[in-house]
């Protein structure tokens, strides 16, 4: 198994190899028994250079003839086809799309007929949702009462526009999901350490999470206008303030940018890089 950077953590990820491939779940998820999940890594794939090897987008000019194998192996992976794969259309908004069986496939085998999509829900048996990363923050969400799942990309802007909330009240919405059924994840991405930036963003967070020590919790000032933010604890807070119960709630220990050779960041790499994905979906009915 690669050696990787790990933050202290209570709630640590689980890495998982098989053959070539490693790729990362949360044990909270795996706990539930209702769905097949994983975060991909760099490893285990067939595409060169700077997508080496596992990279997951057909948009970064990598080869299409790559990024099918790759996707082919990750359905191995989770035990379901890539035609039962649906993906994202990340432009960092808060949009979430209610994803249904004549959407499979979508994204890799049949055109996307939907844009600026960054959450994905379904309560369709059978179906993997798919979103896309090299930095931004991964929510997964479970609701083990009426049997629906949600996968949402949460950059600086999509934690500001508090992504997890939107993504829980869209679950009930259309499933009735209360929060306090809901299990939750943060996945790997970019730790408060790496993530530098500027004023007018920090100034955003500081008018969004206004509630007590949510400022110096989630900021922490290096001055000349540069501040280092905690985009893990940032969704954290969202996810309670939009009432998942901590104790339901699993954060990452794994930053992507801290492990450059092991998961793709596009501030490590300056933009030089492949997507890496994570993936959910309800397990099919026997």
């Amino acid at each position: 198994m690669e050696k990787i950077k790990r933050k202290p953590n209570r709630l640590q990820m689980k890495q998982n190899r098989q053959g070539a491939a490693e790729y990362l779940t949360f044990p909270l998820i795996e706990e539930t028994g209702a769905v097949r999940h994983l975060f991909s890594t760099r490893l285990g794939g067939v595409s060169d250079g700077i997508f080496a090897s596992m990279n997951l987008s057909y948009t970064r000019g990598d080869e299409k003839a790559a990024v099918d194998e790759n996707y082919r192996r990750i359905a191995g992976l989770l035990g379901c086809e890539p035609e039962d794969i649906v993906c994202s259309d990340q432009t960092h908004t808060t949009n979430i799309r209610v994803v249904e069986e004549k959407d499979k496939g979508k994204g890799i085998i049949r055109p996307k007929d939907y844009t600026d999509i960054d959450g994905l829900i379904t309560n369709v048996p059978g179906i993997v949702l798919a979103t896309f990363y090299a930095d931004c923050v991964p929510l997964f969400f479970i609701d083990t009462e009426k049997k629906a799942v949600g996968l949402s990309h949460s950059g600086w802007r999509g934690t500001v526009g508090r992504m997890g909330q939107c993504t829980i009240e869209a679950m009930q919405k259309a499933y009735g999901t209360r929060p306090e059924d809901v299990v939750a994840a943060i996945g790997p991405s970019i730790c408060q350490d790496c993530y530098e930036v500027s004023e007018d963003v920090a100034d955003a967070f500081y008018r969004e999470f206004h509630g007590p020590g949510h400022g110096e919790a989630i900021l922490l000032s290096k001055g000349n206008g540069k501040y280092q933010l905690n985009l893990w604890r940032a969704n954290q807070i969202v996810l309670e303030e939009a009432g998942v119960l901590p104790e339901k709630i699993q954060v990452t220990d794994i930053c992507t940018c801290c492990n450059p050779a092991y998961l793709f960041s596009h501030r490590a790499s300056q933009g030089k890089r492949g997507n890496l994905g994570a993936f959910l979906g309800l397990l099919s009915e026997n």
